[in-house]
C-alpha cells in the first residue's frame, strides 16, 4: 500500500507526497476530513472516500459560488451545478443540504422574483412564464403572483406614467398583462378614437 510520507501547505492547499513521490494537491479541508496524516497508509477504501470527499467539497463550492451571487431556484443550481460537471449523486446531495440550510428556497425565490419582474413592468403571465423557466412549480409561482398588487392598479400606474396610447397598449400586451387587465384602457383608446 502507497503511504502518505509528506503533507504540506502550498498555496491554500495541501501537496500530498506518497512514499516520497508527490501525489495530489488536495483542499485542506478535505485532507482534514478524510483524516489523512504522515504514516497513513492509502488503501482503496480511503482513496474512493478521500475522492468523494473532494468531489463533494468541490460541489459545494460551485453551489456557494452561485448562491453568493444571487438567489437561485434549485432547478436553476441543479443546472449550475450539471454546467460545471457535478455528477448527479453529488448534485442531489447539495441541492438537499442547500434547502435544508435555507441557502435554497423555491418559496421564497418565487415570491422575490415575481416582485422584482412586477416592479420593472411585468404582466402576470410573464412572471408565471419566467418563474416556470426557472423551474419553480406551477403552484408556488401562483401563489408568488397572487402577492403582488392586482395587475389592473400595475397597468393603471404604467397608463399614468406612459398615457393611454395605443402604443402604450402594444407596451403592456408585449409585458405580460392580460386582456382582462387592459379591457379599460381598450375602451378608453376606442372612445377617444371615437371622439
Amino acid at each position: 500500500m502507497p503511504t502518505i510520507t509528506a503533507l504540506r501547505a502550498a498555496r491554500g492547499t495541501v501537496a500530498v507526497e506518497l512514499d516520497g513521490v508527490p501525489w495530489r494537491t488536495l483542499p485542506p479541508a478535505a485532507v482534514l476530513e478524510a483524516d489523512l496524516a504522515v504514516g497513513t497508509e492509502l488503501d482503496r477504501a480511503r482513496a474512493r472516500a478521500l475522492a468523494r470527499v473532494v468531489r463533494r467539497q468541490r460541489a459545494e463550492g460551485v453551489a456557494l459560488r452561485a448562491l453568493a451571487r444571487h438567489d437561485r431556484s434549485r432547478a436553476s443550481l441543479d443546472a449550475r451545478l450539471a454546467r460545471a460537471g457535478v455528477a448527479a449523486p453529488e448534485r442531489a446531495d447539495v441541492l438537499t443540504r442547500a434547502e435544508r440550510s435555507g441557502l435554497v428556497d423555491d418559496a421564497r425565490f418565487a415570491a422575490t422574483r415575481a416582485r422584482q419582474l412586477a416592479e420593472r413592468g411585468a404582466g402576470d403571465l410573464l412572471v408565471l412564464a419566467d418563474l416556470a423557466r426557472q423551474g419553480i412549480d406551477e403552484h408556488l409561482a401562483r401563489e408568488a403572483v397572487a402577492t403582488l398588487d392586482a395587475e389592473v392598479d400595475r397597468v393603471a400606474e404604467i397608463v399614468g406614467r406612459r398615457g393611454a396610447s395605443p402604443q402604450t397598449l402594444r407596451y403592456l400586451a408585449s409585458r405580460g398583462f392580460a386582456e382582462e387587465s387592459l379591457e379599460a384602457l381598450v375602451a378608453d383608446i376606442e372612445s377617444r378614437a371615437l371622439g
